[in-house]
């Protein structure tokens, strides 16, 4: 067993997003500082853009505030101008070498996790989107990389990709690399999806069916502003929204899932916010 999974056994691993813009080793600190033992960030600009720089001192004194702070497990996350089918070639392609830049410089940090929204198809129908999708994955994924993909599960607004589970696992299947592809389950996505939170047993029983459970490597813990199946995605604070504190704390306890790590993209203004939603959960699932 590794060690880092001897850990998740015994605590709940839980933090939220956090700004990247003073690197790596400030991430540790602010996770540090409300109680977290992981955290999300994103890449770059979730806008797009280029990336800062890898600073390699900055890198070193992270590894070391991480130990401190029993951080084993992160999750970069893509900008949300990736489309790995659209329609337009150019933004494909801006897709594709952003996000095997990406997977590059996540070896600085090697082991971790990069989760990324599927995209939309513009009309091109799903089934289009999904081919498009598995040849962006195609020329991304290396054998030799250190990092898990994952594809979150999405609220289905618009001609968005990932809707289903079926339609995750029609990529995961269409890919060659495959061992290198996972899931992260969003809550508040999976809910405006029609998945029913609060029916959770049914929910892994439907997505072990078909996708796997092996393949869910992280959650994104959301409360939601819509009831079920609205297809809006509209992110609320923990136990203010349609899911529930007790469904999103039951989440965070299921046999199947407590050994993830969970993160907060919960609409809090201060790292306050996010300790008190932290601290919540934690009392919740001893």
């Amino acid at each position: 067993m590794k060690k880092g999974a001897a850990v998740a056994e015994e605590t709940l691993v839980i933090g939220c997003h956090l700004s990247c813009s003073k690197g790596y080793a400030q991430m540790a600190r602010d996770a540090a500082s409300i109680g977290a033992n992981t955290f999300q960030f994103f890449t770059r600009n979730p806008r797009g853009g280029k990336a800062k720089p890898i600073d390699p001192a900055d890198i070193a004194l992270y590894h070391q505030l991480a130990a401190e702070a029993g951080i084993q497990t992160i999750v970069a996350h893509a900008p949300y101008t990736l489309n790995l089918c659209a329609a337009n070639p150019d933004t494909r392609q801006f897709a594709i070498d952003t996000m095997a830049d990406d997977l590059l410089r996540m070896e600085s940090t090697p082991h971790q996790l990069y989760n990324f929204h599927p995209g939309s198809h513009v009309k091109q129908g799903p089934e289009e989107g999904i081919r498009l999708i598995v040849d962006g994955l195609n020329q991304v994924l290396a054998p030799e990389q250190t990092t898990t993909v994952l594809l979150e599960t999405m609220a289905g607004k618009g001609t968005e990709m990932g809707r289903s589970f079926e339609e995750l696992a029609a990529i995961i299947d269409g890919v060659e690399l495959n061992d290198h592809l996972g899931v992260c389950l969003d809550t508040c996505h999976i809910w405006d999806g029609g998945y029913n939170v609060a029916a959770l047993d049914d929910v892994l029983e439907e997505f072990d069916r078909v996708v796997g459970l092996d393949r869910l490597k992280a959650v994104h813990l959301n409360d939601s502003k819509n009831p079920l199946g609205a297809a809006k995605d509209r992110h609320e604070l923990i136990g203010d929204g349609h899911i529930g504190f007790e469904a999103l704390s039951a989440v965070t306890r299921h046999p199947a899932l407590r050994h993830l790590p969970f993160n907060l993209e919960t609409p809090n203004e201060t790292l306050d916010g996010y300790a008190r939603e932290i601290a919540a959960l934690r009392a919740a699932w001893a």
